[in-house]
């Protein structure tokens, strides 16, 4: 087989995968519509004026404009137990990844 084909064979198989990979990362990154029906629940503490929970008093981080991967990390974490809150392991707990992927797609879209 000539140098040439086998060069252009490497480069058309790096592109399909490099395309590929590009196609399911952009597929795995959530559906931001989706994930504003998600997200009802987290203004009544993430919403709270100055980001501070009544009772108990305790800093409620702010979630619009966050890292999309920093929100799937931190549910993913909850979800399984890695993060201890109470309330933060049941909401995610009922969560698929979908769902979470969804809900992350739509915060980090936010500009706060």
């Amino acid at each position: 087989m000539p140098k040439k084909l086998i060069y252009r064979s490497v480069l058309l198989l790096c592109a399909t995968f490099f395309a590929a990979s590009a196609i399911a990362a952009t597929a795995n990154k959530g559906d931001a519509k989706a994930g504003r029906t998600l997200v009802y629940t987290c203004g009544g503490c993430h919403g709270v004026t100055g980001y501070k929970n009544a009772y108990p008093n305790y800093h409620v981080p702010r979630i619009a404009g966050q890292n999309y991967d920093y929100i799937v990390s931190a549910l993913n974490e909850y979800k399984t137990g890695q993060r201890s809150h109470p309330t933060m392991r049941a909401q995610a707990e009922s969560l698929s990844e979908q769902e979470i992927h969804n809900i992350a797609a739509y915060l980090s879209s936010i500009h706060p």
